[in-house]
């Protein structure tokens, strides 16, 4: 009697946590594609004193470097949207795009440039969105924002 009314309750909640999970999904889909790009679909210049560019390099979609910087990446897109980051990635080797005629990447590199234009951070290796975010809070124009949504002067 009990394990029927176990499996009664189960059935009446699967359906529920099915549709949750979905929106869940659908929310964090939503949210990747408004902040990873492609590169060539967005100008510099005009993110400036809006977004926070954090651009992926690689040589290839293949890269393992680009496929663990991405999991990184999607794996906290919250942190990112918080801090007005959009993540542009760039897999055309052998092309003069825009963003490697700017940055110069030699393989994998992870560039981040700050809302003034100003390259704060370019590695050879993934970082962890944690990382990321450390020196994005470090930034003056990101301390003045948080001041800015305290209250304080």
């Amino acid at each position: 009697m009990r394990l029927a009314l176990v499996f009664a309750m189960i059935s009446l909640a699967l359906p529920s946590f099915a549709a949750a999970q979905e929106a869940v999904e659908t929310e964090e889909t939503a949210l990747a594609q408004q902040i990873v790009m492609p590169g060539d679909t967005v100008e510099l210049d005009s993110l400036v004193w809006e977004k926070r560019p954090v651009i992926v390099f690689a040589d290839s979609p293949n890269d393992p470097r680009f496929i663990q910087q991405m999991e990184f990446i999607n794996a906290r897109l919250d942190a990112l949207a918080e801090r007005d980051v959009i993540v542009l990635t760039d897999t055309a080797r052998g092309e003069d795009t825009a963003l490697r005629l700017k940055l110069r990447p030699r393989g994998f590199m992870l560039t981040m440039i700050g809302k003034d234009g100003t390259v704060y951070l370019r590695k050879p290796l993934p970082w962890d969105v944690r990382e990321i975010t450390r020196v994005i809070d470090k930034t003056p124009m990101r301390q003045q924002e948080m001041r800015d949504r305290r209250g304080d002067s």
